[in-house]
């Protein structure tokens, strides 16, 4: 700490203590107080990453781990699961969920990414890019998750990102978002689509302006969560959902 820091610190040691003894709620007093609220609120926090590459360490978990590194400096705990190379369910459209708030199917990662939605605060998922397509295993977990757990996904800010070797990340990248537009959650954005570019392991490092994107991101999503959980979130109030068949 250099001179001009020590004298600056020390004067405002001495008004809140000054202050303190009169009995006087001093401004400098109320404002380190809030801070210290809002610090505790925001060391509570908690992003869920799903890495939808079945690849272990792979170009899309490099992405990912750029985002999630980014927001543990910003005092936000996160949580990476991975798709690996386990059978995904697709949904039967069974209704099970509507009842149980769970999906029928209990041996692979829905279940479980419901419950970890349920803690955390916010989510980032991340795909390949297969055929102009995020990986098919991570559109079965999103949907199946979305259809039985909307309401624990509501108003929780949320984020893509597309890996890929040359294109298609576009494609990728928007359709990974659709879900969480239909389920009034904030998309956070960056200073570029949220694309990074690699095809062999670890190729993705090369990208300096995709992990840029990346840290980007992640300073967004932690600028709105820091927004929702230390003031009044203040949701709009929502008009009760009317939905139209085209077919009569």
């Amino acid at each position: 700490m250099d001179r001009r820091e020590f004298i600056k610190k020390s004067a405002i040691v001495a008004v809140v203590g000054a202050a303190a003894g009169a009995g006087i709620a001093s401004p400098i007093a109320s404002a380190i107080a809030k801070d210290s609220n809002n610090n505790a609120k925001i060391k509570d926090m908690k992003v869920l990453l799903i890495n939808g590459s079945p690849r272990k360490e792979g170009n899309t978990h490099l992405a990912l781990t750029e985002a999630a590194k980014q927001l543990e400096k910003h005092g936000i705990a996160t949580e990476m699961i991975e798709i690996g190379t386990k059978p995904m369910h697709g949904c039967i459209a069974c209704n099970h969920c509507h009842d149980k708030g769970r999906c029928v199917f209990d041996d692979d990662l829905c279940n479980r990414a419901i419950d970890l939605m349920t803690e955390c605060d916010g989510i980032i998922v991340g795909s390949p890019t297969y055929y102009g397509q995020p990986n098919g295993a991570l559109l079965s977990l999103v949907q199946r998750m979305s259809y039985a757990a909307s309401h624990v996904m509501q108003n929780k800010p949320a984020a893509a990102v597309a890996v890929c070797r040359r294109g298609g990340a576009s494609a990728v990248y928007q359709t990974m978002l659709m879900p969480f537009e239909m389920q009034n959650m904030p998309i956070v954005t960056s200073q570029y689509w949220n694309i990074v570019y690699g095809l062999a392991k670890g190729e993705a490092a090369l990208d300096t302006e995709g992990l840029q994107t990346m840290r980007t991101m992640a300073d967004n999503m932690a600028w709105l969560l820091k927004k929702i959980h230390t003031g009044t979130p203040d949701y709009p109030e929502r008009e009760p959902w009317k939905g139209m068949h085209f077919i009569r």
